[in-house]
């Protein structure tokens, strides 16, 4: 019974002394089985197998992948990690430039004055105001005030003059005669006309 019990446990211990030496039949028929992957080193001090063969569509081995460790050598891999350390610049590509948004300017306003021109009532000058090429206000100076002449000049005004006038309107010299003020109506288009003119 004793020779038994001795038999029994050393070959347990034997067994069990096999097991971690040689490593686990599982895991050896895995190792086996992955391609690419190194057979777990022998611990009598042999050197192991080199790497089995890659099969078609099977994984790179670790150490072919760049920053991983080699796993015969146990050093980083040469090739650095392509993606690693890059960042993408909000800088415009070399021979581009950004183009400011451009705003146009408002045109400056203006003003042109034409010729005194004397007629039967007395003597006047109108002197528009321009926006770019539009005139935007109209006006005559040095018109006759008081009496007859100066219900005329008034009524010239009112028709022809101010940024609502028939002038603005019809941005031109061709006016219709303001009744009543034939003279005045006359004198203010061709003073009107040489201030277009000149504008």
């Amino acid at each position: 019974m004793r020779r038994a019990l001795l038999a029994i446990t050393g070959l347990a211990a034997s067994t069990t002394a096999l097991v971690v030496l040689k490593g686990s039949p599982v895991a050896s028929q895995v190792a086996q089985d992955r391609p690419g992957v190194e057979a777990p080193a022998a611990l009598d001090g042999a050197s192991a197998p080199g790497p089995t063969p890659a099969t078609p569509g099977a994984l790179a081995p670790t150490s072919a992948v760049p920053g991983a460790l080699d796993a015969r050598t146990g050093a980083a891999s040469a090739k650095p990690n392509a993606t690693a350390g890059t960042s993408r610049s909000l800088r415009p590509k070399p021979g581009t430039t950004a183009q400011p948004a451009t705003v146009a300017p408002k045109p400056a306003s203006r003003s042109v004055t034409g010729p005194v021109v004397s007629y039967r009532y007395g003597s006047l000058q109108v002197r528009i105001t321009l926006t770019g090429t539009r005139i935007v206000d109209a006006a005559a100076l040095g018109m006759p005030q008081g009496g007859q002449s100066g219900l005329r000049s008034d009524d010239v005004q009112a028709s022809y003059s101010g940024t609502s006038g028939a002038v603005v309107a019809k941005q031109s010299a061709n006016l219709n005669t303001v009744s009543g003020a034939t003279y005045t109506s006359d004198a203010y288009r061709q003073s009107l006309q040489a201030a277009i003119d000149r504008a």
